[in-house]
């Protein structure tokens, strides 16, 4: 498992230590190990969920938020829909329709964009296959899902409206020729999906469902499933394999 380590010069900063004089550096030095993993790395405070309950869910009111947190214990207002949603130029399982789920939030767009030049220029190439969803939407997908099984069967891969990332703009299924184009647990296997396994991160994607994290994240690992995250987050959540859920509990607001 890979790990993230601070620099002397960030502990200092965490700790809220300025040493002037030459021997307090020492002690500084000494000490900022443990100042370190008393206060842990920080970020602005607008980046965790704002919450508030609603009929027994703990409903975000920060949904535009881009590291927001959905989950099986958060979810997103049924009317929520991003107001910068675009369609990304990249390629697409369906073709060039220009329906719903072939659209991202700008910043998730332009990023994804990005990401399909790079692998491209390593021989790989990717499909998008479902971006933006709304909570209508999602809420027929579970419908169907649990038609064709039971709800409890179904809810291992497909979220409760409003808990789905897809309504948030900032997640994008992917796939490839080789896979052909599907969504399962054998595009791991495929050249392109290890290659998203091992690069997303450098274009501020995170593979969100990763194997054996399903305690934390309450849903069967998706190879196909990312999530924009910003390359900072993206790089931290990598480096110390940590789910989103993972980060949040190592990370504080800053004051």
């Amino acid at each position: 498992m890979k790990k993230t380590v601070l620099t002397l010069a960030a502990a200092v900063l965490l700790s809220g230590c300025t040493p002037a004089e030459e021997e307090p550096a020492k002690e500084t030095e000494q000490t900022a190990p443990a100042a370190e993993k008393e206060a842990g790395p920080v970020i602005d405070a607008s980046y965790f969920n704002e919450l508030k309950e609603v009929d027994g869910v703990q409903v975000i009111q920060n949904p535009e938020n881009p590291l927001v947190l959905v989950n099986k214990e958060f979810a997103l207002p049924s009317d929520y829909t991003p107001p910068d949603l675009i369609r990304p130029n990249v390629q697409y399982s369906f073709g060039d329709q220009d329906i719903e789920k072939s659209y991202m939030r700008r910043d998730a767009a332009a990023a994804l964009e990005t990401l399909f030049k790079g692998a491209e220029e390593d021989g790989q190439y990717l499909f998008a296959v479902s971006g933006y969803r709304s909570y209508d939407r999602q809420k027929e997908i579970l419908a169907a899902g649990a038609a064709s099984s039971s709800e409890q069967e179904a809810l291992k891969s497909i979220a409760p409206p409003g808990m789905s990332e897809h309504q948030s703009g900032l997640a994008m299924d992917i796939s490839s020729e080789s896979n052909g184009f599907e969504l399962n647990q054998s595009f791991e296997e495929t050249e392109e999906g290890q290659w998203l396994k091992d690069h997303a991160h450098e274009y501020g994607f995170i593979l969100r469902y990763p194997k054996g994290k399903e305690d934390i994240t309450q849903y069967i690992y998706e190879p196909w499933h990312f999530r924009y995250v910003g390359r900072d987050a993206a790089t931290l959540i990598y480096e110390n394999d940590w789910t989103l859920e993972d980060y949040f509990k190592e990370m504080k607001p800053a004051e």
